[in-house]
């Protein structure tokens, strides 16, 4: 019988604020840049709205495809009529939840997000992303979770296809390690420990 996978160590225990901070944001330019990366597709939770109106959580996996460190933004993409679309439009304010299991970290990210649908933003990303099979997910001449007889794919224009970006307004890391756990928060109130 193989041996269980040792926990994991955590950050260095002499790993300083400015140092962990520069740390997540390494480590979320590398989540875009790699498609193994376990930080690639985080949860977004928004606030929507329930079948009866009222006021529900939603949350979903999305992909990340582009982080400007220095803006603190990261970029996705979405059909403009899905459900994401609408609650980021009544409700800007979101959360990403990002986690891995081989560093043992969780980061969470409050974020604020504007959506494109037009624009040499949306173009540019368009053209380097319309002879991928990627492309497929914006071709559809349905809205997504629209019920359908049959999976056939349909292909439509791209008249859909939107791109999302998320101001990050706040992280909150989370280490688990069987040395111990470790927590700090990053904001416009600056860095600091906090009690995990």
């Amino acid at each position: 019988m193989p041996d269980a996978p040792a926990a994991p160590a955590g950050p260095p225990p002499d790993l300083t604020l400015p140092e962990l901070r520069e740390r997540l944001w390494d480590e979320l330019v590398a989540a875009a840049g790699q498609r193994a990366h376990p930080w690639r597709t985080p949860v977004l939770a928004t606030v929507g709205q329930a079948a009866d109106g009222a006021v529900a959580a939603d949350a979903r996996t999305v992909v990340l495809r582009e982080v400007d460190a220095p803006a603190r933004e990261l970029v996705f993409f979405t059909d403009a009529r899905s459900p994401k679309a609408a609650q980021l439009a009544a409700h800007p304010q979101a959360t990403l939840v990002c986690w891995s299991a081989a560093l043992g970290w969780q980061l969470r990210l409050a974020v604020t997000l504007t959506l494109e649908h037009e624009g040499l933003a949306v173009s540019t990303r368009w053209a380097r992303l319309k002879m991928s099979p990627a492309a497929d997910d914006y071709l559809s001449p349905l809205p997504p979770g629209t019920p359908v007889a049959h999976p056939a794919p349909e292909r439509g224009t791209r008249a859909h296809f939107a791109v999302v970006t998320a101001r990050v307004d706040r992280m909150d890391w989370l280490a688990l390690a069987a040395t111990g756990h470790r927590r700090a928060a990053f904001d416009a109130d600056g860095a600091r420990w906090l009690q995990p």
